[in-house]
């Protein structure tokens, strides 16, 4: 079996085999671009070592091999100490993971070809930056001895020399450097390695290892990568962007990853080395400055990038090197992009002709569609001057956060739990991946536009400001400094700050933010998915607003409308507890009398924005204890009222309160007295909701807003029960169209939510007009998980542990609740042909939930507003993967 490529015998569509990195680098190779020459090992071997912990035994007897092929290709041979080969050792997964695994370059240095490389190039300097480079990579990387060690001895040099820049470092300081920096392996108890073939070995083995570091495993979970595919490696003859000022590197996206703008966007630092751009280290320039510096190459670099871009159909993500004047491409992938970007560059390249609407509906992840709808600042607020600009830096990844300033990764995750944080560093590194997933934005001091805050940031849709450097950030006492109108402020763990990762902005304080608005390129987008996707969507609305906003995001009805939600008005929760206390059902009805004038509004302004689309409105669902005070807190206050005024009126009324809440109270109320069985207990709730929902309709059909109306009755679990409340409800609608002189359309259904009611889907059918699934109760029932307390307890354990594949209260338990709904599809169908079916838990928004739904022909998911353009984009997704995309009427 082979197990090590030549870049010229890969190809671009062998990711599985080669990695994104390696396959790009022999596409490359093939289109005859300037690439330096190498090799790939393959992802089998990583996942042997995985399996075996050690390298194959022969390996490195087939990388000498190739090893030999690079050397005659560039003249030079590996380790020899006249006309030394130093090479890059890089890892290279099928998917990309920009830093998430290690990187070691300048590898084959040691003290006798150092002094060949300096013979060779008349640059001590240029080589002894080169060792230092090395040892604290390797030593880092393939040693475990902290890279913070080396980085604070450098920096201790550099304040010795009275000097900032790396750059402006004598090449006699660097070799002493370099001296310090083997001492410093010395001191771990282990000698740096002076065998360019053991260093060659020992870097891929760290290379393998590092598909399962931290923040490697942290980034595969959070975008589902599974972690069984291991990564490639990639050896790679070193070019130097450290050789002077005729030299240099950069990164570059082939059009702007933020906003999707079709221009050549990137960064280059002269005199410097790769990691120097993606680490932060130093603040490079943009990328016209090599226009300016060197203009042939930039000319050059311009044609190569809009041929890749040409090649692949995509916007790419480019790294090159110059070494004195001449220009090499170091790897190509695509871009990660923003979600605004990633709408407009699909759609562009629709209009360009690149690739067709259906690859551009499949090429947008619904997380872009997400990272759109990204709350922004509120300019009313900002224009108070309460919020004072105290810093402006780079617009590295769009949206708008605030939260409390927290300058540790650790801390980060540990404080975002409860509150929302700004991850402050003076740069970000991989360590820090987890802590920049549990910040609501990240601000470093230092770091560009590539910079691997400013990726991972954009990967991630969390808003970002990168190269603040106006801020001075001391990690140590956990505060950062600005200068402020001439005073000093200073800026401590704790306190609110706000950063507008789309201007650059950084503010004082906790400033409110705004809901976004959809662009015409997601417009064009949207439009483009519906005519793909089967599904309709629908959206969970309780208020008019809430539907106007569904409506606006192109939802086709409103699925779920819980008609609790409305009892809780300051008008009319008072109503609602008379009613719960009193004594009988006439003393219950003219309290609910009091209460249908609301009810009725409610509803009328839910057909106002929807007109001619469904309507479904479930029937009051929780237990009537949820509308009166907490017992405990009753209790406190009687026995605080009989030690204080026992004589006051006010104890009495407590105490009666008090004995109705005791009187509800019980001991499992998600499985109490609710839903179909609160309606037989007590009916004239629901009657009165009817009464209300069929004034509203005969209302609104009058004023022309042709309502379709379903009437959902929730927590069924015999169909007994669906038929004693149908009939009595069917009785209550058509006395109300009598009354009011209107037919009008609709129709009685339920959710189905309980696990006995899926069994019996079949004989629920013929009383049920439709079938809403209630997944959030069906998995917790299935489950046998109280939701509340899985959550706060054992579920992320269970996740983070692999007992449970997902959260299944997020994405839809195929294999269990799944196939619950899927017998129930079939049995209700079965009796029902006509039978509308329809989702409406949280799982009606989760791409992955809603493929699912396809597959069973469910009629329509239901979601909450905001996730109505992910819902309409996961359907047509869906539909295209299945190869049913049709074009349907809308």
């Amino acid at each position: 079996m082979k197990r090590v490529y030549l870049f010229e015998e890969g190809r671009a569509d062998m990711r599985d085999l080669l990695g994104g990195k390696g396959a790009n680098l022999a596409e490359m190779t093939h289109i005859g671009l300037p690439v330096p020459p190498g090799f790939t090992i393959t992802t089998d071997v990583c996942r042997d070592y995985m399996r075996r912990g050690r390298l194959p035994d022969d390996l490195m007897d087939e990388v000498r091999e190739k090893l030999q092929v690079v050397e005659q290709r560039v003249g030079k041979r590996f380790g020899d100490p006249e006309n030394p080969l130093l090479v890059s050792v890089r890892s290279g997964a099928k998917f990309s993971m920009p830093g998430m695994m290690d990187t070691i370059l300048n590898l084959g240095l040691n003290d006798r070809t150092a002094q060949a490389m300096i013979r060779l190039t008349q640059n001590p300097r240029f080589v002894y930056d080169a060792y230092r480079r090395f040892i604290m990579m390797f030593s880092d990387v393939v040693m475990d001895i902290p890279k913070k060690l080396f980085e604070e001895r450098f920096a201790e040099l550099k304040a010795r020399l009275g000097v900032t820049q790396d750059t402006e470092v004598p090449a006699d300081a660097l070799k002493t450097l370099v001296e310090e920096f083997k001492q410093i392996v010395h001191e771990h108890g282990k000698e740096f390695p002076q065998d360019p073939s053991l260093q060659l070995e020992m870097a891929i083995e760290a290379v393998f290892r590092s598909w399962n570091n931290e923040r490697a495993v942290i980034y595969r979970e959070r975008e589902k990568i599974p972690h069984d595919l291991g990564t490639a490696c990639n050896v790679q003859a070193m070019v130097f962007g450290n050789m002077g000022d005729d030299s240099g590197t950069g990164v570059a996206f082939t059009r702007n990853p933020a906003t999707g703008e079709k221009v050549l966007y990137g960064e280059f630092l002269p005199n410097a080395q790769g990691e120097d751009v993606v680490a932060g280290i130093r603040t490079p320039l943009p990328l016209d400055a090599l226009r300016d510096m060197m203009p042939e190459v930039y000319r050059q670099f311009l044609e190569i990038a809009d041929r890749l871009e040409r090649h692949y159909r995509d916007m790419m993500d480019l790294e090159f090197t110059i070494e004195r004047g001449t220009l090499w491409m170091l790897q190509c992938r695509v871009g990660k992009r923003t979600g605004r970007a990633a709408v407009k560059i699909a759609v562009d390249m629709v209009h360009e002709g690149l690739i067709g609407r259906d690859e551009a509906v499949l090429r947008v992840q619904p997380s872009h569609l997400d990272q759109v709808l990204h709350p922004h600042l509120d300019e009313r607020a900002l224009a108070t001057g309460e919020y004072p600009l105290i810093a402006q830096g780079l617009s590295a990844s769009p949206g708008a956060a605030s939260g409390r300033a927290v300058f540790d990764a650790k801390r980060a995750i540990e404080r975002g739990k409860a509150e929302p944080v700004i991850l402050v560093r003076p740069e970000t590194n991989p360590d820090d991946v987890g802590g920049m997933l549990a910040s609501k934005g990240i601000l470093t001091e230092r770091g560009g536009m590539t910079s691997h805050a400013a990726v991972v940031a954009r990967g991630f849709g969390i808003p970002c400001v990168a190269g603040c450097e106006a801020i001075h950030v001391d990690e140590e006492n956990a505060l950062f400094t600005v200068e402020v109108n001439g005073e000093t402020l200073t800026v401590r763990e704790g306190d609110y700050i706000s950063i507008d990762g789309s201007t650059g902005n950084v503010y004082l304080g906790a400033v409110p933010t705004q809901e976004p608005e959809i662009s015409p390129e997601m417009m064009t987008l949207l439009h483009w998915a519906d005519q793909f996707r089967r599904l309709r969507v629908r959206a969970n609305a309780d208020t008019p607003k809430d539907a106007a906003k569904a409506l606006a995001f192109g939802a086709e009805g409103i699925g779920l409308a819980r008609t609790e939600h409305m009892f809780f008005g300051a008008e009319r929760l008072p109503i609602v507890q008379e009613m719960i206390l009193a004594k009988t059902a006439k003393e219950r009805r003219e309290a609910l009398s009091r209460l249908l004038p609301f009810q009725r509004e409610d509803f009328l302004g839910l057909f106002e924005v929807m007109r001619g689309l469904p309507v479904t409105i479930r029937l009051i669902d929780p237990p009537l204890h949820e509308f009166l005070p907490r017992y405990e807190d009753l209790l406190r206050e009687v026995l605080l009222l009989e030690l204080t005024a026992p004589d006051s009126p006010q104890l009495a009324e407590k105490r009666r309160l008090l004995q109705r809440v005791e009187e509800l109270r019980e001991a499992n109320p998600m499985l109490g007295l609710r839903g179909v069985r609160l309606s037989i207990l007590y009916p004239e709730i629901v009657e009165m909701q009817v009464t209300a929902i069929m004034e509203a309709a005969a209302e609104a059909q009058r004023r022309g807003y042709d309502p379709h109306v379903e009437i959902m009755i929730p927590l069924v679990g015999h169909v007994n029960e669906l038929k004693v409340v149908r009939e009595n409800l069917e009785r209550v609608a058509k006395e109300v169209m009598a009354h009011e002189g209107v037919q009008i359309d609709y129709k009685f259904g339920t959710m189905i939510e309980i696990p006995r009611a899926a069994l019996t889907a079949g004989e629920i059918a013929q009383e049920a007009q439709f079938f809403s699934f209630g997944t959030n109760d069906l998995t917790q029932t299935v489950f046998g998980f109280s939701r509340d307390d899985a959550e706060g307890k054992f579920l992320a354990y269970y996740v983070e542990q692999k007992i449970l594949p997902e959260n299944p209260f997020v994405t839809l338990d195929r294999a269990g609740v799944g196939r619950l709904i899927e017998m129930a599809v079939r049995a209700g169908r079965a009796a029902r042909r006509e039978l509308k079916i329809g989702i409406c838990g949280e799982h009606g928004g989760d791409p992955a939930s809603i493929e699912f739904c396809h597959e069973l022909e469910l009629d329509y998911v239901s979601c909450s507003p905001y996730r109505v353009p992910i819902a309409r984009l996961a359907a047509a997704q869906a539909a295209l993967r299945h190869r049913v995309a049709v074009t349907v009427d809308k």
